[in-house]
C-alpha cells in the first residue's frame, strides 16, 4: 500500500463532515426544493390538510439537518425550528411583494405563474430569503450550503448574511455577486453581472462591514461593480451598465460611463489603416 496508514488517519482526525455529510447535502437540496413547491407551486390535492402534511415532512427533514450541525442537540434544534416556521408567513408574504414588483417592470412576463415557475431571479431571491433567516438564527453551515445551492442552479451568489428589503427584483441576474455585509433598501431593482463586493479581501476584515449600501428605488444595471463597506448609493439612483463605483453616490444621481461614436466618412481611410492582415 502506498499511502501510509498515519497519512490516513490524520485525514480521519481532520474531516468536518461526518460520515452521511453527501446524503445530508442531498436532503438540504431537496428540502429547498420542497419547501418551494409547498409555497408557490399548484399540486394535484391542493387542500389545507395536503399543505399540513408536507408541512410536517418538511420540518422533520429540517429537524434532522439542524440536529446534525448543532451536534444532537435536540432540545436547541427544536427551538431552530420553531423559530424558522414562525417567521416563514413573513418571508412568505415579502416573497410575494418581491414577485409582484416583477411582474409590474418586467415585460416579459405576463403572469405571477410564469415568474413563480421560470425566473431564476425569484428563486435566488427565495433561496436568499430563507437562508438568511436561518444565518439570522445563528445556523451558519447550512445557509451557505443552502445559498450555494442556489449559485449553482441559477449562477446568482447572494450570501445569507446580506440585508435585503422588500419588492426585491433582479432581472435576468446571471453573474450577481451580493457579498456578506451588503445592506440593500426597498424597492431596488439588479441586472445580470452585478457585483456588490468588498474593496479588501484580508481576513483582518472578517467581522467589519466589506460590502455597500444600496438604498432605496435605486436601479443597478448589468455589468456594474460597486465595492467597500463605506460606499453608499444614495436613494432613487440610476447606475448604468459597467460601471466602477469606490465611493459614495448621492441621492437621485445618473452614473454612467460616456461613450462616444464616430461615423466614418467616405473618403480614403488614412494612411496608418491601409493594412492587410
Amino acid at each position: 500500500m502506498s499511502v501510509s496508514v498515519d497519512f490516513i488517519g490524520n485525514i480521519l482526525q481532520n474531516k468536518k463532515v461526518n460520515s452521511h455529510g453527501f446524503f445530508e447535502k442531498n436532503k438540504l437540496e431537496a428540502f429547498v426544493i420542497g419547501l418551494y413547491n409547498a409555497l408557490f407551486l399548484p399540486q394535484r390535492v391542493d387542500t389545507e390538510e395536503q399543505l399540513q402534511n408536507d408541512f410536517e415532512k418538511l420540518d422533520k427533514v429540517l429537524f434532522d439537518l439542524i440536529l446534525n450541525v448543532l451536534n444532537d442537540d435536540e432540545n436547541f434544534a427544536r427551538e431552530q425550528i420553531e423559530t424558522f416556521f414562525d417567521a416563514l408567513p413573513n418571508i412568505y408574504n415579502t416573497l410575494i411583494l418581491d414577485a409582484e414588483s416583477i411582474l409590474e417592470f418586467d415585460p416579459a412576463t405576463e403572469s405571477l405563474e410564469e415568474i413563480l415557475l421560470s425566473y431564476p431571479g425569484f428563486f435566488a431571491t427565495y433561496v436568499y430569503r430563507i437562508s438568511h433567516q436561518l444565518w439570522g438564527q445563528g445556523i451558519k453551515t447550512l445557509p451557505r450550503i443552502i445559498s450555494e445551492y442556489a449559485h449553482s442552479k441559477t449562477g446568482i451568489d447572494i450570501h445569507p448574511g446580506a440585508e435585503i428589503g422588500k419588492h426585491f427584483f433582479i432581472d435576468h441576474g446571471t453573474g450577481i455577486v451580493i457579498g456578506e455585509t451588503t445592506i440593500i433598501g426597498d424597492h431596488v431593482k439588479i441586472y445580470q453581472g452585478v457585483t456588490l463586493g468588498a474593496l479588501n479581501v484580508s481576513k483582518d476584515f472578517a467581522n467589519k462591514k466589506r460590502h455597500p449600501n444600496i438604498e432605496d428605488n435605486v436601479i443597478i444595471y448589468s455589468g456594474a461593480t460597486i465595492l467597500g463597506g463605506n460606499t453608499t448609493v444614495g436613494k432613487d439612483s440610476i447606475i448604468g451598465g459597467n460601471v466602477w463605483i469606490t465611493q459614495n453616490v448621492p441621492a437621485n444621481s445618473l452614473v454612467y460611463n460616456k461613450s462616444e461614436i464616430k461615423i466614418k466618412d467616405n473618403g480614403p481611410l488614412p494612411e496608418s489603416l491601409t493594412f492587410v492582415i
